[in-house]
């Protein structure tokens, strides 16, 4: 990924791209067999014949109902992706923004989804837009996702049967970093404080500066609350996927707590660094599912099925649109 004080050329070894790429899908593939070998361990430990069981439960037309929720989550926040292109002033196709958006997926599991950016290279090659100047669309669209999330976290819970513990907290965490994400003045005074803290790095400090005033861009004229609404019912879909995983294996728990600990185990999950939150969300989901009584060889199974069906078809999807992205954005740029 290119950093903003990087020039948008292509002055580097012919094999360095392809050679950076693999290193990129290897590194996914490796955290991938970890999540695999993870929940392998998992199932031997409660039992192979009672995992497989479960397993049995669920039909393809099932696997593909929970495709299609994760797909609907995709394409709404797709053109919430296309909505803040627009608003920024950036005249490209819908087209094109599915496929910088769908093709940033295979990112998804960097830490923090820092690796998303990619993004941004893309539009800059396509362009001709600085870094700096499209950054905003990475910080509104993140925001957007936590504000959304935090929204539907605090909803669940209060309609959910008992309280989470850590619930309230990761809703207040996630809202806050939300609103903060989309104050232009505020953010680009916490940005000038820590300049004057450090005293270093003014070329970079003057970007992000810059950066934060620009998120001006998406606070009027009512795309936050569009982008807003498109946000809550994507992620409302995911969350009623796990619901219908869970009544498919005869775990009724209630839409509003399935949905509070699938959004509260993907937020902390991210909460924790780790790439894509692998680790951190399957532990969370599966010990609040202990919690409410549910048997581990349920709760570990439709916490696989419920993180593949989301995060890594997410990455999948990702990788076969992020070389079409690379190549098609190459052929455009310098």
């Amino acid at each position: 990924m290119m950093s903003a004080d990087l020039p948008l050329s292509n002055q580097r070894p012919a094999g360095a791209r392809p050679l950076k790429r693999w290193r990129d899908y290897a590194f996914v593939g490796g955290l991938l067999l970890l999540f695999l070998a993870g929940l392998i361990g998992l199932a031997a430990a409660t039992g192979w014949e009672q995992t497989r069981t479960e397993l049995s439960r669920l039909s393809l037309w099932q696997f593909g109902i929970l495709l299609v929720l994760s797909l609907g989550n995709y394409g709404l926040r797709g053109l919430r992706w296309h909505l803040f292109t627009r608003s920024l002033g950036l005249r490209t196709s819908l087209a094109q923004n599915f496929r910088h958006f769908l093709g940033g997926f295979a990112m998804s599991v960097t830490p923090g989804r820092i690796g998303e950016l990619v993004r941004m290279r893309w539009l800059s090659r396509e362009t001709g837009w600085a870094i700096e100047r499209t950054a905003p669309l990475a910080l509104v669209d993140r925001a957007s996702d936590l504000g959304a999330m935090a929204l539907l976290l605090g909803v669940s819970v209060s309609f959910g049967t008992g309280m989470m513990r850590g619930a309230l907290p990761v809703t207040l965490l996630a809202l806050g970093t939300a609103v903060l994400a989309t104050r232009p003045v505020l953010l680009a005074a916490i940005v000038t404080a820590f300049y004057r803290l450090t005293g270093r790095l003014p070329r970079v400090f003057a970007r992000l500066r810059h950066a934060a005033r620009s998120l001006s861009t998406f606070t009027s004229g009512g795309v936050l609350a569009t982008a807003l609404a498109l946000g809550l019912v994507g992620w409302a879909a995911e969350g009623y996927a796990f619901f219908l995983l869970l009544g498919w294996f005869g775990t009724d728990l209630g839409l509003a707590r399935a949905m509070a600990i699938f959004l509260f185990a993907t937020l902390a999950g991210g909460l924790t660094g780790s790439p894509g939150g692998v680790g951190g969300a399957e532990a969370a989901m599966i010990a609040l599912l202990s919690m409410d009584g549910v048997p581990l060889e349920v709760s570990l199974t439709a916490t696989a099925i419920i993180r593949v069906t989301t995060l890594w078809f997410a990455v999948a999807i990702g990788m076969v649109a992020f070389p079409i992205a690379e190549r098609k954005s190459s052929k455009v740029g310098p």
